[in-house]
């Protein structure tokens, strides 16, 4: 069986950079800080747009954000926010960028009171995967009470553009939740993983 033979969740069609994200990214539970706010960054710019849009100008906003390096982006001076606004690489919404530096402040801050930004949200969980077993994408809900906490709890810290159905495709991607349809290859591989 080929790799465009394995049954998927479907949610990616035939676009390759999709289904290569779905294929190795999306649901693996993640314990890099750097990933974590690469993820919060680019699940911030997707509010109101597809992903598929946001994983497409990914590496642009690999380039115009240092890296994803919280550090850098924390001390951007506004020329450098400017400059961003003017890419035309990248979703250029004022809004957005500027929660990106602020949300970037908030992280190091999380990251100095509990250690790591992965311990704060794995803690949500008690540092276990939520297995789901989703049949269709239907079922798949966009926002969970999990979701609501975590948006709470990430405004209370100071982060923008964290609302629920935010921080439930961040928790989606982070493998806090495996919501891989039942049928799909990945679905079984990511089970027990944590």
């Amino acid at each position: 069986m080929t790799s465009e033979d394995k049954p998927r969740c479907g949610w990616m069609g035939d676009d390759l950079l999709m289904q290569r994200y779905h294929d190795r990214e999306w649901g693996v539970p993640l314990h890099d800080d750097r990933k974590w706010f690469e993820f919060l960054v680019l699940d911030g710019f997707q509010a109101g747009l597809s992903w598929k849009t946001v994983l497409h100008k990914r590496e642009a906003f690999r380039m115009v954000f240092h890296g994803f390096d919280p550090r850098k982006v924390a001390r951007m001076p506004s020329r450098d926010v400017e400059r961003a606004l003017q890419n035309k690489a990248i979703i250029r919404n004022r809004l957005k960028v500027r929660a990106t530096v602020k949300n970037a402040r908030a992280f190091l801050k999380v990251q100095e009171q509990k250690g790591t930004f992965d311990n704060f949200m794995w803690a949500f969980t008690e540092s276990c995967v939520i297995q789901n077993a989703w049949k269709t994408l239907e079922e798949i809900p966009a926002s969970t009470p999990l979701s609501d906490t975590i948006s709470k709890a990430l405004k209370s810290e100071g982060f923008s553009f964290v609302g629920s159905t935010i921080c439930y495709a961040l928790i989606q991607a982070a493998g806090m939740v495996n919501d891989h349809l039942v049928r799909c290859f990945r679905h079984q591989e990511l089970r027990g993983k944590h």
